[in-house]
């Protein structure tokens, strides 16, 4: 049986040593492939993978490490959160596995309410994903929690105070990814609003436009939810050709945790002008194919 990944998402990323001491905990329960931590976000995104049960000690052991060590009332940065252990997906390898996917964040995300006193909220995209639980920040969810608007799915209905609540659900693969700009911060939200689904840009695509001021750039931060139907060189291309006609330049662009290798090889594949190159014809993914 195939592993399931998890990548949480934690609100640190200025901090090293607790940003090492949550990869410690992580990596005593499960196999800790990648940790990326941004200054200007303040915040980390671990990726992991393992068996159900060891998914679940290790994500419980790196909460428990957020709650004791990250401070949100002291939280500043540019992405928006809600909680120490902001969010918590469970990945498939497979598609055929979101259903068993679904079945370990709840069980997850129940024993994380019981086991440390949190909130928690199942996300279920893309109606309820992160977002819809982090739109007016950590006022604005205990605000529709006071009013009956929500309710957390297990644990207190009260934000716990120094670390809030965490969203922990079940998703198909996605890639983080970000275009760093130098220009106005108006700008990048300018171009996320235009590649954005929402906006009518990129299917499967959400895109905020932030301010990086330690790194002195403006980005446009994505979630590419369906790389085949969205391709990373066709939005980097858009975001450029947008930058240009608003005076900004594209000064490179990050991959946030680890990618589908389809998506790389379809990116390479464009790049290279080869008709009909995808994975299958990349050599050790078709010797794994048959292994």
């Amino acid at each position: 049986m195939l592993p399931l990944e998890s990548v949480p998402n934690f609100s640190e990323g200025r901090d090293s040593a607790v940003v090492e001491a949550i990869g410690e905990a992580l990596s005593s329960h499960a196999r800790l492939l990648d940790v990326h931590t941004d200054e200007d976000h303040n915040r980390s995104v671990f990726t992991l993978v393992g068996s159900e049960e060891e998914l679940g000690a290790a994500l419980l052991a790196g909460v428990q490490v957020a709650v004791e060590r990250i401070d949100l009332r002291r939280h500043e940065g540019a992405h928006p959160r809600v909680g120490a252990a902001d969010v918590v997906p469970i990945v498939p390898l497979r598609p055929n596995d979101l259903e068993r996917a679904r079945a370990a964040a709840t069980v997850i995300g129940g024993r994380i309410a019981t086991e440390t006193g949190l909130p928690v909220f199942l996300y279920a995209p893309p109606e309820r994903g992160p977002a819809y639980y982090r739109r007016g920040g950590a006022a604005e969810l205990q605000r529709r929690l006071d009013t009956g608007q929500l309710r957390p799915d297990f644990g207190p209905s009260l934000l716990h105070e120094t670390a809030g609540a965490v969203i922990v659900g079940a998703r198909r693969p996605l890639i983080a990814f970000n275009v760093n700009l130098r220009g106005e911060p108006a700008v990048a939200r300018a171009i996320a609003a235009v590649v954005r689904e929402k906006g009518g840009g990129f299917p499967g695509v959400r895109a905020l436009g932030l301010d990086l001021p330690r790194a002195g750039l403006v980005q446009v931060s994505m979630n590419v939810e369906d790389w085949e139907a969205a391709a990373l060189h066709d939005i980097v291309e858009r975001v450029a050709a947008e930058a240009h006609a608003r005076g900004a330049v594209v000064v490179g662009s990050e991959l946030v945790g680890l990618m589908p290798a389809g998506a790389a090889a379809a990116a390479a594949g464009s790049i290279l002008r080869i008709a009909g190159f995808d994975q299958s014809r990349v050599l050790e993914l078709r010797l794994l194919d048959h292994d």
